[in-house]
């Protein structure tokens, strides 16, 4: 018989398991051995872990605010052409392919392009006896053949007095508002002031007839930088320097002649850009700028005949001796289409020449010549294929291409000329005679004439600007109104 002690061990085990809940099925991966009695209890199950919290997302930083774009300022509208401030029209080359001129300008000599011809519309047809009305007259300019200059908001010219050269700025109304002694006057044959003052910006550029190059301020007269042609090799003439400055870009060029044909300064310093090699001396014309199929030019004709140079770099690209050695090689070149017309006086005539351009190079091929055309000083105008110019005592025009004389006729006798608007305006050498005619092929007719007082000779050239005729002989300028009533 089993022992007390291992009864009550039953006894109670058998209460325990009376008092314990009925056990679910048996875990037994999870049980433990009760020893040898065969009982097997279930474990107890550890709690489950409590999962970890899941880390609270970062915030995201907050973007930084975009800044507004700053509102883009309204392009500024473009200024109306100002008399102060002409603009250039740029070309690939860097210079200008057209000097774009304010039209209620005329800037320097032979107006804005060179060539003799105003933008001015509108203009009476014909004059009425006695001619157009004088709007005023100023006197006290001095003796000269200088031409007027219109721009800036006043009229420029110059006068020579006891021997020493004035630039005066005038009202519109005809009022010298300032006078500034430039230097020494040309007092040797035919004394007086050659060279019409040139406007750019705001200055004035001048030669004088001893070869003083200035620039001026236009609103003052005030000096800003002073060259002189001698420091080229350049020697004036018999009748001393007659060139206008001509400005193209930044740069101011004349033709002193001698070792350097042609120079550029650069326009606001006066100081040297670049020369161009030696052509003869200087004569009495002014050069022209050109560019003709990509190539930028200067020209002009002098003592040894007529050159054309880079307006680059002043390399020669052509040359013609035609007029070498003349008495004086006086009228500015024309170009036109391709064409160079140049006619000089005392007997030589006319030359034109065919530019042909191969990269940058050119050359200048004769295409005629003629004794159809001598002038002397008062030059010629380009206009529709035909040239209108001074032919000895008379007037005569000319085929651009052939030479073809189209008409020839007396008009005012010898003299100068400027075109507008559908005319022809000639002045006179001697006596002051003015004249209006057609600028037609078919043929030459007077449709008005007046003239005006002055002493010996007027190589001064007439002016059409704003409805405005000037005329300048020896001390007096004219203003007469040419415009038509509407």
């Amino acid at each position: 018989m089993p022992s007390n002690r291992r009864l009550w061990g039953l006894l109670v085990m058998t209460l325990v398991g009376a008092l314990l809940p009925a056990a679910g099925p048996a875990n037994t991966a999870g049980a433990t051995g009760a020893g040898d009695l065969g009982i097997t209890i279930a474990a107890k199950k550890k709690p489950a872990p409590k999962p970890k919290p899941k880390p609270k997302p970062k915030p995201k930083p907050k973007p930084k605010p975009v800044p507004k774009p700053k509102p883009v300022p309204k392009p500024t509208p473009a200024a109306k052409p100002t008399p102060a401030n002409p603009a250039l029209k740029k070309s690939a080359t860097g210079l200008p392919a057209v000097l774009k001129i304010n039209p209620q300008e005329w800037p320097g000599w032979r107006g804005g392009n060179r060539d003799g011809k105003s933008f001015d519309t509108g203009l009476l047809k014909a004059w009425p006896e006695g001619g157009p009305r004088l709007v005023w007259k100023t006197t006290g300019l001095g003796e000269g053949y200088s031409n007027i200059t219109v721009a800036g908001g006043m009229i420029y010219t110059t006068g020579h007095k006891q021997r020493k050269l004035y630039l005066h700025g005038l009202s519109t109304k005809g009022k010298i508002v300032w006078s500034t002694e430039v230097g020494p006057g040309w007092t040797k044959s035919k004394p007086g002031s050659r060279s019409t003052p040139t406007y750019s910006e705001g200055n004035l550029y001048l030669v004088s007839g001893v070869g003083l190059i200035g620039c001026y301020d236009a609103k003052t007269g005030k000096e800003k930088w002073k060259r002189e042609m001698s420091e080229f090799g350049g020697k004036p003439h018999q009748w001393g320097y007659a060139e206008s400055v001509l400005i193209v870009g930044n740069l101011a060029l004349v033709t002193p002649g001698g070792k350097n044909c042609i120079v550029a300064l650069n326009k606001k310093t006066g100081e040297e850009v670049w020369q161009s090699l030696s052509f003869t001396g200087p004569g009495y014309s002014s050069l022209i700028y050109v560019e003709y199929k990509g190539v930028p030019m200067m020209i002009n004709g002098t003592a040894g005949g007529i050159i054309g140079v880079h307006a680059k770099s002043g390399k020669t690209l052509w040359t013609n001796t035609f007029s070498a050695g003349n008495t004086a090689n006086v009228p500015t070149p024309a170009f036109s289409d391709g064409y160079v017309f140049w006619a000089t006086g005392y007997g030589k005539g006319g030359i034109c020449l065919k530019l042909e351009v191969s990269g940058q190079n050119v050359t200048a091929k004769e295409a005629w010549r003629t004794k159809d055309m001598v002038c002397h000083h008062g030059g010629f105008v380009i206009l529709n294929g035909y040239i209108y110019g001074n032919n000895g005592g008379g007037w005569v025009c000319l085929d651009l291409k052939t030479g073809q004389k189209k008409w020839e006729a007396k008009g005012v006798g010898k003299g100068s000329i400027c075109y507008a608007d559908g005319m022809l305006y000639l002045f006179g050498e001697n006596g002051g005679k003015v004249a209006l005619a057609p600028a037609t092929p078919s043929g030459f007719k007077l449709t008005g004439q007046f003239s005006v007082a002055g002493t010996g000779p007027s190589w001064a050239h007439p002016v059409v600007v704003r409805g405005r005729l000037g005329l300048r002989y020896a001390d007096n300028l004219y203003c007469f109104d040419v415009k038509a009533e509407k």
